[in-house]
């Protein structure tokens, strides 16, 4: 009776599922509840009070809330109207004044619910591109590493012939975020640098 190739006993790792193996798919989970847990600790940082306008913003950015809004203004100018035509007094007359000031405040207090979540989210969105930052950093440095590796195996190795290669000795070195920064800086725009105090009070 022959064995299933991807059974165990035959020698063959039988931990591939799906086209990933056990270790590649240990990393994944790990990558992934990493990344679970770092949202739920910001999660966990939110006070009671950021978390009431959270919910308040997420209702708001909802088409229930504008069919409200729309709903509660027809509502305000039909009452007013049929008030002035049955002859009983208009509580705001057009041009509606107090329908104006209160969607106002509406929109004044909506903005400041939004500018809340969105200022997390900014501070949170910062925090990732540092983490990615980071993460390429330390993949630059890895990868000149190993062609600094590659390099000094290639020279030790008899049977390979030793050979001067300018793009591996300059990929060998780590790259300097600060020169990396300040070349930008150079070949940036005109138009983006700061001009001299000189330069604004002549022109």
């Amino acid at each position: 009776m022959k064995s299933n190739p991807a059974t165990p006993g035959n020698g063959v790792p039988a931990q591939r599922v799906g086209g990933t193996d056990g270790s590649e798919r240990d990393q994944i989970d790990q990558n992934i509840d990493a990344v679970l847990d770092f949202y739920t600790r910001e999660e966990q940082k939110m006070s009671r009070s950021q978390r009431v306008l959270e919910r308040i913003s997420r209702f708001v950015g909802q088409p229930v809330f504008l069919a409200i809004i729309l709903l509660f203004v027809l509502l305000w100018i039909f009452a007013n109207v049929a008030l002035r035509w049955s002859g009983g007094a208009e509580f705001d007359p057009a041009p509606f004044i107090l329908l104006q000031g209160i969607v106002g405040l509406s929109a004044l207090l909506t903005a400041t619910v939004v500018l809340g979540k969105q200022n997390r989210l900014a501070k949170l969105e910062e925090q990732r591109a540092h983490l990615d930052l980071t993460v390429n950093l330390l993949t630059e440095q890895k990868a000149a590493k190993l062609i600094d590796l590659l390099e000094e195996l290639r020279r030790d190795l008899p049977n390979v012939t030793n050979r001067h290669d300018s793009a591996a000795v300059a990929l060998r070195q780590s790259m300097n975020p600060d020169l990396v920064l300040a070349a930008l800086d150079e070949r940036s725009e005109p138009d983006d640098r700061p001009k001299p105090a000189g330069e604004i009070l002549a022109g």
